[in-house]
């Protein structure tokens, strides 16, 4: 699809399990109440949630006006019986990034916190066919700026390769785990045939299609800062010094 390089990066929501209460050390999860806030909050603004290879289609031609990226990362179980529900209550779509070397499993990459399940076959369907669009998150999330080069291979072509088959249709989407990036994973992602992939915070240098950065949300992050996410990815500059503030005292 093409992409315009010269124009802003989309505005795109990172989320990732959906469920209310419970243990989260990583703050990976919003609560369905959070989440229906969010997403109530967006239709008044005027704004529509779409999946990424939506928002960027539309973009090229000219029609990405009150479009917002959503995205929902590992491909959690939930996102079927927490989130489809209420995107399609409120009039919104998605993109899930999946784990097709990990069916029906569960989040073993995390050293600390509760076992989540992971969609099998038949709820990435059933997610597909709910109109969300299905992307790959890798085989096992592996971080890919740290593997060995056959691994890189599987992780991003032969994982395409297997939801392909699952779905129907290889995807156009690509989630790099943890949001680690560097030039070499974004050749392999684009030699696998992935059209787009989501970052979050892509290093100097990395930008296009292939490293667009996301804005996290967790249950933390309630309408007015969901608000002050949307202005401050509208100001480049600044969005530039808070990241530098956040290197300086990390």
């Amino acid at each position: 699809m093409p992409y315009d390089a010269s124009a802003p990066a989309p505005w795109v929501l990172m989320y990732h399990s959906v469920a209310a209460g419970g243990e989260d050390p990583y703050r990976v999860t919003v609560s369905p109440r959070r989440l229906a806030a969010h997403l109530g909050w967006l239709r008044r603004a005027g704004l529509t949630g779409v999946g990424v290879g939506e928002l960027l289609r539309a973009r090229a031609e000219g029609r990405g006006r009150g479009l917002v990226g959503l995205t929902f990362d590992d491909g959690y179980a939930d996102f079927l019986t927490g989130a489809v529900p209420l995107l399609r209550a409120y009039g919104h779509r998605a993109t899930v990034f999946v784990l097709p070397g990990r069916l029906g499993g569960d989040n073993a990459w995390d050293a600390e916190g509760p076992r989540r399940a992971l969609l099998g076959a038949d709820g990435i369907r059933a997610a597909a066919d709910a109109g969300m669009e299905i992307g790959s998150h890798g085989l096992l999330h592996t971080d890919l700026t740290a593997c060995a080069q056959a691994v890189l291979a599987a992780e991003t072509a032969e994982s395409r390769r297997l939801l392909g088959e699952l779905t129907g249709e290889p995807p156009a989407g690509f989630c790099y785990p943890y949001g680690a990036v560097d030039a070499r994973a974004v050749a392999a992602v684009r030699s696998a045939g992935y059209a787009y992939a989501c970052a979050v915070t892509p290093p100097a240098g990395l930008t296009g299609p292939h490293a667009l950065p996301r804005a996290y949300v967790g249950e933390r992050d309630h309408a007015g800062r969901l608000l002050a996410k949307g202005l401050l990815h509208r100001m480049p500059a600044a969005r530039s010094a808070l990241r530098r503030g956040a290197g300086a005292r990390a």
